[in-house]
């Protein structure tokens, strides 16, 4: 038995929409300027326009490819998909599961990796996947409350 996974394509775009913002947000006002003072950017930096709109346009496509396949493995672990009633989890629990779970195995590592291999500031790491963290938790809800 293959689960039924129906997928919500306004909560995904939803989803892809508040994780960018949030970057906006986070890496602007937020900690905009110690994170550039991090990552070595000086203040008089000039970035093109074709250059802004490209990264934010594959910024925007790395979004969305986050909610598409956070929305699926939300899902497959829900019992409801496999056709059980069991409700093990609340909806907020699932969807912090599903983000703290999903952080810890595949961002946390990688952000380890850009202090340990890039040498990249413990500083810059507690923004990026502080980040990271704070994003998937406000997918993961967008996602399960509006399934």
């Amino acid at each position: 038995m293959e689960p039924l996974i129906k997928l919500n394509f306004i909560a995904i775009g939803l989803g892809t929409l508040a994780f960018f913002f949030l970057g906006f947000l986070w890496y602007t006002p937020l900690f905009g300027k110690i994170w550039a003072k991090e990552m070595g950017f000086s203040r008089d930096m000039e970035v093109s326009k074709s250059f802004m709109i490209r990264s934010l346009l594959l910024n925007l496509f790395g979004n969305f490819l986050l909610a598409f396949v956070l929305s699926h493995n939300i899902f497959a672990w829900d019992a409801r998909s496999w056709g059980h009633d069991s409700n093990f989890v609340g909806q907020g629990q699932a969807a912090a599961m599903s983000a703290i779970f999903t952080w810890l195995g595949f961002f946390l590592p990688q952000d380890l990796g850009a202090v340990t291999w890039q040498m990249k500031s413990w500083k810059l790491f507690f923004i990026n996947t502080s980040y990271h963290l704070v994003g998937l938790l406000i997918v993961s809800m967008i996602l399960v409350f509006m399934s």
